[in-house]
């Protein structure tokens, strides 16, 4: 049987992808493993998938910036690599595929040591700094951005987009209004901050809860530890940390969307034809992915994008009004746009470079 390692962690964004692939890869025939870490958001996602092998590594983040773990990080990392290399040896897989993440670089280098071919997807525009490691030892990098194909050499990326999940598409608006207690009168927004939440928009959002309700109703995922109880009985508002099932019709039922600005989430907005308000992780707390993200989208007039540092209750209402009022004209865009679902092109890599 066909063996191929996935691995890929620390954000849900990063595990998304991955999970996109497994019932495709199941359908074709192959035996799927996982590498990721012991406690990360990747070994909740993955063990709960039926038939995946899971195995866990060391690994260690690797700064930029100085901290006290960088003395003792690169030991991790470097135990993590001899950890995947005896996995891959025992495993024997034809490909791995890597997502992205810190975990994802003592795989790659494990792959490269038992010269296993490495398949590298990259989400943002710019490649972070895993995966600029982890691409100088893969055989082809996949870009879901068209314009990030510039940052390597010729002929080693390939634009295949973002491996969208199948069953966002079967989503049903009418349960996702009974899942809500919603009623068909007014329009929903949708607000995601990511797989940890954003503070930031969820207190705004629930600052203009008086004045929003009065025109939308408001499904918010606001991520884990942030449920706020007194607004459980709230009208026209219903809070989740986390949904999974019921995803896609949360999805299907919103008619805009207000959220951070993950290459991820943002293409499943695109394929799904949902205005999005984005509104992208600041320079303070990113390396800026977000913000060259939002913009590719906002000039491709797929997006509406407020930044952080000029968001007050009345721009975030201002800009929420807008994107109704003009919602029909950027779905009319994205009807348009030719990038789809990356997931065929994605397969047909793994296919070819399985059997080289």
């Amino acid at each position: 049987m066909k063996k191929i390692v996935l691995t890929g962690g620390g954000t849900a964004g990063h595990v998304t992808s991955n999970i996109a692939l497994i019932p495709e890869l199941k359908s074709r025939g192959w035996e799927i493993h996982y590498i990721g870490t012991k406690t990360g958001i990747e070994k909740n996602l993955i063990s709960e998938i039926p038939d995946i092998s899971y195995h866990s590594i060391q690994c260690g983040r690797l700064r930029r910036y100085f901290d006290v773990k960088n003395l003792t990080d690169p030991f991790r990392v470097i135990a993590g690599v001899g950890q995947s290399a005896s996995l891959i040896r025992k495993i024997k897989p034809q490909i791995i595929f890597s997502k992205g993440g810190f975990v994802t670089v003592p795989v790659v280098l494990g792959g490269w040591l038992n010269r296993v071919p490495v398949i590298v997807h990259e989400s943002d525009i710019t490649p972070g700094l895993a995966n600029k490691i982890a691409t100088r030892f893969a055989k082809t990098v996949c870009t879901t951005f068209p314009e990030t194909l510039a940052h390597f050499d010729h002929g080693k990326a390939v634009h295949t987009g973002s491996p969208i999940r199948r069953e966002l598409f079967l989503g049903d608006s009418e349960r996702g209004r009974a899942f809500c207690g919603f009623t068909s009168e007014k329009p929903v927004i949708m607000v995601m901050g990511g797989s940890l939440g954003a503070v930031a928009i969820n207190n705004a959002i629930r600052s203009l809860l008086p004045k929003l309700t009065r025109r939308f109703q408001v499904v918010h995922i606001c991520g884990k530890g942030n449920f706020d109880a007194q607004l459980e009985s709230y009208p026209g508002y219903k809070q989740f940390e986390y949904v999974k099932e019921e995803l896609p019709d949360l999805m299907a039922l919103a008619d805009l969307m207000v959220t951070r600005a993950g290459a991820n989430s943002i293409f499943e907005f695109l394929a799904l034809k949902k205005p999005a308000l984005l509104i992208p992780l600041p320079l303070n707390a990113s390396r800026g992915d977000q913000i060259l993200n939002a913009k590719s989208f906002n000039q491709q007039d797929f997006s509406m994008v407020l930044d952080q540092e000029n968001m007050t209750e009345d721009s975030l209402y201002d800009h929420i009004v807008e994107l109704y009022h003009n919602r029909q004209q950027y779905i009319d865009t994205m009807d348009k746009s030719d990038t789809g679902n990356g997931i065929d092109k994605v397969l047909e890599l793994i296919e070819a470079k399985s059997l080289k």
